[in-house]
């Protein structure tokens, strides 16, 4: 692991791969951390690409200022251009999954200068997104989770109440239970959960006008997501104006830890 440090804030970044290797970006999402792309970025490193992993603001204990102001999307994504820069890379390919998608749905419409292409995981772009909660139930159903995240104090004591069950269990079986107990660990110690649901308490409208994604895209999902449904996955294409792949999975929300292996080779594909 690595320290990237930002203005006052230092990021830890773990680094595969050879040095002068191809840089990809992989941001990771909620309630995970940078350790949710082992499995991907170790594939991608063997074909000789230069893979980058941050813990982001909020997750990284040295870039965790308090106040929901420091959480807004664009200043999520100005970190993510930022940190590949203070790399020595100020064009890369983009990953995201789920909190991270939405970065780097962010990144791509906003700082398409940066992005050589973008995998999109789970999450799609987030005009599709509002699309969707504005008129289909069913992804209306599927988002209500988000009201409570917003609500200061009451997630953080639902969360964690009883041994963290409630966060044990968003995770199910399809994440190692190795893995469920470093997140739970992290989440439960030195303010890391209130910072990374300031995250969704941050959330604006300006979320909804992202821009299209001018960028070669693909965007993986998992038609059992119990948190994204189709009626969104299936219209994310109506926002990405360059080269265009929509991967379906039949699996979950957890794709990283589900599969990897499928991960690693459509981003392959993609910078290909």
């Amino acid at each position: 692991m690595t320290s990237v440090t930002l203005g006052d804030l230092t990021f830890d970044v773990d680094l595969y791969g050879p040095e002068d290797g191809t840089p990809v970006l992989l941001l990771h999402g909620w309630p995970q951390s940078k350790l949710s792309w082992r499995g991907v970025a170790e594939r991608l490193a063997a074909k000789g690409l230069r893979v980058i992993a941050p813990d982001q603001r909020g997750y990284s204990p040295g870039a965790r200022p308090e106040g929901v102001e420091h959480y807004r999307t664009d200043l999520l994504a100005r970190d993510a251009v930022d940190l590949a820069a203070a790399l020595g890379h100020d064009r890369f390919h983009l990953v995201g999954h789920d909190w991270g998608a939405s970065v780097a749905w962010v990144v791509a419409g906003h700082h398409a200068d940066h992005v050589l292409s973008l995998t999109a995981v789970s999450v799609p772009h987030l005009a599709a997104y509002n699309e969707a909660l504005a008129v289909d139930p069913d992804a209306q159903q599927r988002a209500s989770y988000i009201g409570l995240l917003r609500t200061p104090g009451k997630a953080e004591e639902v969360l964690l109440a009883d041994g963290a069950r409630r966060l044990r269990a968003m995770y199910g079986d399809d994440v190692p239970a190795e893995d469920r107990d470093a997140y739970v660990e992290l989440y439960a110690s030195d303010g890391m959960l209130t910072a990374t649901l300031n995250w969704y308490r941050a959330m604006d409208a300006s979320l909804s006008t992202t821009p299209k994604t001018s960028v070669p895209t693909t965007f993986v999902w998992g038609a059992e997501d119990l948190a994204i449904g189709r009626y969104g996955a299936e219209r994310c294409g109506d926002h990405v104006t360059g080269d265009y792949r929509f991967v379906e999975v039949p699996a979950g929300h957890w794709l990283p830890d589900t599969h990897p292996d499928l991960l690693a080779d459509e981003i392959l594909a993609r910078i290909g």
